[in-house]
């Protein structure tokens, strides 16, 4: 049995000193081996800069592109010739219910197929891939998938 690992490494500084209105949230993220570094901040509903990235947002964005992947891989083993594919995901994150967390994240994939492709099975690996997700099913987060086929 293998288990993968995939590491994060968060870090800020500042001064929490000033009150709750005056630190700075913004921060960075690292996730080697990947060089890549993201800027990120709370939200802007929680004293955030709005010009950086959350971690709502991030939530979001591994759900959408995990469904994509995942979709993808099921997509190539089908021989579906997939040309594109575009999610405008959504999060929502109601204040009014406890203890505060993102309880939707709904996903709108725009699934471009090569002309003559059967969508109905588009539409069905779509769905099979929440299922086979690795961020769906590690979170507790009702994930909604609402695929949208196209050709061309």
């Amino acid at each position: 049995m293998t288990t993968h690992q995939f590491q994060t490494k968060v870090e800020w500084s500042g001064s929490t000193a000033g009150g709750y209105e005056e630190y700075t949230r913004a921060h960075t993220a690292a996730n080697p081996p990947a060089k890549a570094e993201l800027r990120l901040s709370s939200a802007p509903e929680y004293v955030g800069e709005a010009d950086l990235l959350n971690p709502e947002q991030l939530l979001v964005t591994a759900a959408s592109s995990c469904h994509m992947l995942s979709f993808l891989a099921l997509a190539n083993r089908k021989k579906i010739d997939v040309r594109s594919y575009a999610d405008d995901a959504l999060g929502e994150m109601p204040s009014d219910v406890k203890p505060v967390r993102i309880s939707r994240i709904t996903l709108r994939p725009v699934i471009t197929v090569a002309p003559g492709t059967d969508h109905a099975l588009v539409v069905e690996l779509a769905h099979k891939a929440h299922d086979i997700c690795f961020i769906a099913n590690s979170i507790n987060s009702e994930v909604v998938v609402e695929p949208k086929v196209l050709e061309g």
